[in-house]
């Protein structure tokens, strides 16, 4: 099955342009394609790749390449902006109590009162580029660059350091029993107790980059840079692996049915619970970004060349919007989408909310907390 969307030419580049006459040659199209437009949009003059969080009061928080985390309204109105040393890759977390916890590559985890006041930076020996997990009891946990895992308490004290045998850039996801699970470069997919003890590792053939998803029944569900998408068993047994040949760090998320989708380079793949590969569907560039999965079952994923897609759990075509980056989206409990391009913060006008599923986005929940307790709790 190909897709056949009728874009109007304004809204799109020369690239975007080809890209779509391309798939109309191969394709009829049966029906109108609907277009999203913005609710509304500023100007950050600089480009994000960090997945915003929203608050219960509707807050977005998101950070930038410039090193600014921003605090906006659910209307677009600037709230404040606290200023780190350098980029802003990771995703906030954001506690029950309203602290914002971040990562920054000036070495830093940092914690930020809801005024946009710091409350704490705790310093680290490399760049934190795994976004944060925060624990029921207040633990904030991630990797970094310099081969360690960390816990903090709420305060900014050490908690515990776990070494690894490499670099961290997953971003950990912490199960309804308090384990946390994470990727090293090291190949490695790590599982660790609440105190920092290992509980067990899991080798693959490559570098972990994705960051994991934890299903209902608590398998753990990431990706490798050897080209393979794993499920292991919450003991850390494999459960099935399947190959894909890809390598970039989209994360897996999980529909309300437990299907799994994720990108595999130049492919969007959506796999059973059991393993095997239902459809894929082919866009114009890598695909790094996270996607998300709204209440309606439809999943919004990045099709090359600044378009997103909407599609049904079919693959049919709801909807497309043209003008974002290659950072993952997050959704507000009215359904607006929210996402950047190159100087633009934007919110896609969409209605329909968060998936109630074990965990539809990147983090796993609205508050990019990483934790599967607030997955499946009301207002995740």
């Amino acid at each position: 099955m190909m897709w056949c969307p009728v874009i109007p030419q304004r809204w799109l580049g020369r690239f975007a342009i080809l890209f779509v006459s391309l798939v109309l040659a191969a394709a009829s199209c049966p029906a109108a394609v609907e277009y999203l437009t913005n609710e509304w949009s500023f100007d950050t003059r600089t480009s994000s790749e960090s997945c915003p969080a929203v608050a219960p009061d509707g807050t977005i928080y998101f950070g930038t390449f410039t090193g600014r985390l921003w605090a906006v309204g659910p209307d677009g109105s600037r709230k404040w902006i606290f200023r780190a040393g350098l980029e802003i890759r990771t995703a906030p977390a954001l506690g029950s109590d309203g602290i914002i916890y971040f990562g920054s590559r000036d070495r830093k985890c940092y914690a930020v009162r809801p005024d946009g006041k710091e409350k704490w930076g705790f310093r680290t020996g490399g760049w934190v580029d795994s976004s944060p997990a925060r624990a029921a009891d207040g633990t904030i946990c991630f990797g970094w660059w310099d081969k360690a895992f960390y816990a903090l308490n709420s305060d900014g004290t050490g908690r515990w350091k776990f070494p690894t045998g490499g670099p961290i850039v997953s971003s950990p996801a912490i199960g309804v029993d308090g384990t946390i699970y994470f990727g090293s470069h090291d190949n490695k997919c790590y599982a660790l107790a609440p105190d920092g003890n290992k509980k067990w590792e899991y080798a693959t053939g490559g570098p972990i980059i994705s960051s994991p998803a934890l299903g209902q029944d608590g398998s753990v569900y990431f990706t490798s840079v050897d080209g393979s998408f794993f499920a292991l068993n919450p003991e850390g047994t494999l459960r099935w692996r399947l190959r894909t040949g890809g390598f970039t760090e989209s994360s897996p998320v999980i529909g309300p049915d437990g299907t799994i989708y994720f990108g595999v380079n130049q492919e969007f793949w959506a796999v059973t619970p059991e393993g095997n590969k239902k459809w894929a569907r082919g866009v114009e560039e890598l695909i790094e970004a996270t996607p998300l999965v709204l209440a309606d079952a439809s999943i919004c994923f990045e099709g090359g060349y600044h378009i997103m897609f909407n599609t049904g759990a079919d693959t049919t075509v709801n909807w497309i919007y043209v003008g974002l980056n290659h950072g993952s989206p997050s959704v507000a409990p009215s359904g607006a989408i929210y996402v950047s391009d190159s100087t633009q913060f934007k919110a896609i006008r969409s209605h329909t909310p968060l998936a109630r599923s074990p965990w539809p986005k990147f983090r796993g929940n609205a508050r990019n907390t990483g934790n599967a307790r607030d997955c499946v709790s009301p207002g995740h």
